[in-house]
């Protein structure tokens, strides 16, 4: 069909069906208009990104909660990241395209490409990076693979949406330059260079404006700046005021809601409040969306699962980071007599909790995979896999089977409740029982290898320096145990290297006197220094540093050459250089390419990492590697011209193993396209920026204002009187209806959660949903009359409860005229 097609079937519209076609008719299916000479398919999306979560249906059609399709679960961003192989991104994105062909779903909910501004982000475990540029080319790679299937994919969550606490109501404040260096470049190059299907808005509200109906982000700078021509839809529940979200440009809200906000929609068109410009605008890209994702759909293909297995094997082995290995400890030798021990070798803990978990079609833990291949091990559980873990009887058995070993192999790490969707960290430590168990078997055996299993950053305690040996598996995926066994025995070499810094402590980082915040803003004061980018320029010791990641064997680098010295703005640079294997073991390395800008007017960190390539050698082999680079890996956001500038002058290129092993260094004079440019220079009004040293106890408010460009908003409690709608459970509680709602929904909440994979989640969930969604994400069951009755009750307003009341009464009285 052409477009023109498409504006004919829109001319044949009411005015009702337009405003319907801007809502789900379900959870996950768009709506279908059908009638004499119309007929818009609906087509089905589903949550990814590690594999796919299609929810089942009953014979009526009615989605089956928490039962879902199994599905090959791979590992996890976090996980794949580590890999640094745009590659196999791309071959996981494939594989999970053909599991959606073969269940009929149009678009794969993900990736997930928000950066890591701090190791303590519950949903880390679904991001890549706390580096943009990895973000995007990794998170760039797998929207390739999926739509190379005929599969749409749903970038997100657009944008500045780095924490779980209160994340449907906190503001997001920061500053334009720190969005557009920082958190905005995974989504840019993406939308760009890859063209995703849909792109979904966050929850959050960045500086006071809910991006849901934040017209600047989703029209001008996404359609207008990037020529995006896709579908923006929501995350599920994010809409605050649907009206003003299709003026800004949000086409598609879900969940489905029973037209609740498509009649908002019509009585805003025939009021004059809403165009019919802009209905039209956003029901046309609908009926796009519909017609071109239904005409992909194949009715009898079939996907083979145990390929897809073996492919998610080979990404979490691929992915696995080696941070430890003394005295050659690792690969484990088949003839060696192993204890394997930690509850979590038996039961794989292979992907995180929430919108994202998987129906797994197996699931093979390091036992299982040891009884596969006729390993012979004893094990023991260590701990327990509930609240703490810790059991004195479980350790002592642990470290009588650890006594005369060859070797002794842990697995520990965070479990389930540790981290999840809906909820941050409070501390990166592992559950103490872990710690403990590794201590006491170090008193009967020196040769313990410790492997990891943790979406995220964790503190290593005083073990560390002792064990011999440390794999990070991160969240590997339903075949990690299989990954496990092919890399601690050494089928595979370990080839993953860090997509983000581990710190000695989490008090280490500037970002932790801002993470997370509220109750209603959360304050970017870091800027530009996220993760490495101010660990290496305040030169702070951290305990693996961005990018590391050991091997089986080493490598040398040699003969660095550049295709110049000396480029005009808008011109490539090439880098070259020479990578050796200088060991007898086969093996692949991750070539990392920064740069620093040697002398500045603006600040900026000491290194950006702005190419990569990964390289696999014979033994003793060597090959010649080259990275392109344009004038904008060189480019700076300036503030004041609005847009990318280059300051003429002289640039490093570093060539390393990690932000921290630089191997190789050349120079480069880039001339700028706009010498004239007046540069942002905030020396006197904001010195911080140039002369922290990691010393620092906090950034002045008066520094982060002067980037800012404003004064900071209010950060203050809620207080009763100033309630709205947007308000979460927990904020209510500030008076003494607002005290007896928060009590009722959390008792609720927690008979629910006693059910439930993961508790936490559910409880956390409920604390920080906003009001409104008892009417948006219920479809109405509770009145829109009642629910402004119900903000007037924990606002202390008298007629509250009466106007409560009245919206069930209106509503169940007219339900009942109609029958």
């Amino acid at each position: 069909m052409t477009n023109t097609d498409y504006k004919s079937i829109l001319d044949s519209l009411t005015l009702e069906e337009k405003a319907s076609l801007c809502s789900g008719m379900t959870n996950w299916l768009t709506q279908e208009i059908k009638r004499d000479g119309v007929h818009i398919p609906g087509v089905w999306v589903s949550d990814g990104p590690s594999g796919l979560r299609k929810e089942k249906v009953n014979g009526s059609g009615t989605n089956i909660m928490g039962a879902s399709e199994p599905a090959t679960c791979f590992p996890g961003a976090a996980t794949l990241a580590c890999s640094w192989d745009t590659q196999l991104a791309e071959e996981v994105g494939k594989a999970i395209g053909r599991e959606a062909k073969a269940l009929k779903v149009s678009t794969v909910l993900g990736p997930g490409v928000n950066i890591k501004r701090s190791p303590l982000c519950g949903r880390n475990f679904e991001y890549y990076s706390e580096d943009p540029f990895l973000a995007g080319r990794m998170g760039g790679s797998w929207v390739h693979g999926v739509q190379e299937e005929n599969v749409g994919t749903s970038l997100k969550h657009f944008l500045a949406n780095n924490e779980e606490h209160i994340r449907q109501t906190i503001s997001s404040v920061v500053d334009e330059r720190t969005l557009r260096e920082i958190y905005m470049p995974a989504f840019e190059h993406i939308v760009k260079e890859e063209k995703p299907t849909t792109v979904m808005c966050s929850y959050n509200r960045l500086n006071g404006t809910y991006l849901s109906e934040n017209k600047r982000m989703l029209t001008d700078v996404l359609r207008g700046e990037w020529g995006y021509e896709g579908i923006v839809v929501s995350d599920w529940g994010a809409v605050n005021k649907r009206v003003d979200g299709v003026k800004a440009g949000l086409d598609l809200e879900m969940p489905g809601n029973k037209g609740i906000n498509d009649r908002h929609i019509v009585e805003a068109v025939k009021s004059g409040k809403l165009s019919m410009e802009d209905l039209d605008t956003v029901a046309l890209r609908m009926i796009k969306f519909a017609f071109e994702n239904a005409a992909k759909i194949d009715e009898n293909y079939k996907v083979d699962l145990k390929a897809n297995h073996k492919i998610a094997r080979k990404a979490a082995a691929n992915s696995a980071v080696l941070l430890k290995n003394e005295n050659k400890a690792l690969p484990l030798s088949k003839t060696q007599k192993i204890a394997v021990i930690g509850k979590l070798a038996k039961v794989a803990r292979f992907q995180g909790a929430g919108s994202s978990h998987i129906n797994a079609t197996e699931i093979v833990s390091f036992t299982d995979a040891l009884d596969k291949a006729n390993q012979p091990y004893e094990y023991a559980d260590g701990y327990t896999l509930k609240g703490d873990g810790y059991k004195s009887s479980l350790i002592k058995k642990a470290v009588k089977l650890a006594k005369g070993k060859d070797a002794v192999v842990v697995f520990a790490g965070l479990t389930d409740a540790f981290e999840s969707e809906g909820y941050d960290r409070s501390h990166l430590n592992i559950p103490e029982s872990h710690n403990i168990l590794i201590k006491e078997l170090l008193k009967v055996n020196k040769n313990v290898i410790v492997v990891l299993s943790a979406g995220a950053p964790i503190l290593l305690k005083d073990w560390e320096k002792d064990v011999k040996a440390i794999l990070n598996l991160y969240i590997g995926g339903q075949a990690t145990g299989e990954a496990a066994y092919d890399v601690l025995y050494g089928a595979v070499n370990p080839s993953g290297k860090l997509a983000e810094t581990f710190p000695l402590k989490n008090e280490d980082n500037i970002v932790s006197k801002y993470f997370p915040m509220g109750p209603r803003t959360c304050e970017y004061r870091e800027g530009i220094y996220v993760g490495y980018r101010y660990f290496d320029k305040v030169k702070k010791q951290v305990r693996y540093p961005f990018g590391y990641g050991l091997s089986y064997t080493k490598f040398e680098y040699s003969n660095l050459e550049l295709s110049s010295t000396n480029i005009n703005e808008g011109e490539n640079v090439t880098v070259s250089l020479t990578v050796k294997n200088v060991v007898d073991v086969a093996g692949a390395e991750i070539v990392q390419l920064y740069f620093s800008d040697v002398e500045i007017t603006i600040f900026r960190p000491v290194q950006e990492l702005k190419g990569f390539k990964k390289v696999f050698l014979q033994a003793g082999e060597e090959k010649r590697i080259s990275i392109t680079l344009d004038s904008r890996a060189f480019a700076y956001y300036n503030v004041l011209i609005k847009d990318w500038h280059i300051e003429s002058g002289e640039f490093k290129i570093l060539v390393g193993a990690s932000s921290r092993d630089i191997r190789l260094t050349a120079s480069l004079f880039v001339n700028s396209a706009n010498p004239d440019a007046p540069i942002p220079n905030y020396r006197e009004n904001a010195p911080y920026y140039y002369n922290l040293n990691g010393s620092e106890k906090e950034i002045p408010a008066a520094d982060f204002e002067a980037l800012l460009g404003e004064k900071l908003p209010i950060n203050t409690e809620y207080k009763k009187g100033e309630l709205t709608e947007c308000n979460s459970v927990a904020q209510c509680a500030v008076s003494p209806c607002g005290k007896f709602l928060y009590r009722v929904a959390m008792f609720g909440a927690k008979i629910i959660a006693k059910s439930a994979e993961n508790p936490e989640m559910i409880t956390e969930s409920v604390r920080d949903i906003p009001l409104r969604a008892a009417t948006a994400m219920t479809g109405g069951l509770v009145p829109e009359m009642s629910l402004v009755g119900l903000v007037d009750m924990v606002n202390g307003r008298k007629g509250g409860f009466r106007k409560f009341m009245r919206g069930f009464r209106k509503k169940y009285r007219h339900q009942s005229v109609e029958r």
